[in-house]
């Protein structure tokens, strides 16, 4: 039950609070958790910005960010003693909601935890939910954590 748990991060206390709550579960099951950073890279993808110029430096620092992310969120897995894989995956065009069901798929998660907003009414409707959209769209059950501003790194 479990044992392959795919966990999106983004270095949020939003998705601090998903990765607490997968790391608990994970302790309970022996699950692997399996990190998932989507860098957006939407807005650099005419590599210009007139406000700018060129965004090749911006887009490095994206990917950077998101290695980090993973870094940090891969020591709180070990911390905790569970086995940890990474992934970073870069788009230009797909919605982060898309990219975590694909994966979903590929890596054999049996359950997916995403830490949400809980958004509703006009902030929904004009910013959107992944965590809403992998709710839908996910071939496996969805655990959706919401998070809270006080959230905290999970400590070992």
């Amino acid at each position: 039950m479990y044992m392959t748990i795919l966990v999106p991060v983004d270095g949020s206390a939003t998705a601090n609070a998903g990765l607490a709550e997968a790391i608990r579960l994970g302790r309970l099951t022996g699950a692997t958790l399996r990190l998932l950073h989507v860098a957006d890279l939407r807005p650099y993808a005419s590599g210009y910005d007139a406000s700018i110029g060129y965004t090749g430096d911006l887009i490095e620092r994206v990917r950077e960010s998101g290695l980090a992310v993973l870094k940090e969120a891969e020591a709180q897995v070990r911390a905790a003693g569970l086995a940890v894989q990474t992934q970073l995956i870069e788009t230009f065009s797909a919605r982060a909601s898309d990219l975590i069901v694909d994966q979903a798929n590929t890596c054999g998660a049996e359950l997916v935890v995403i830490g949400t907003h809980g958004r509703r009414g006009i902030q929904r409707l004009m910013l959107g939910s992944d965590a809403e959209q992998v709710l839908r769209q996910s071939p496996v059950p969805v655990l959706l954590v919401r998070g809270r501003p006080e959230t905290t790194p999970v400590q070992a």
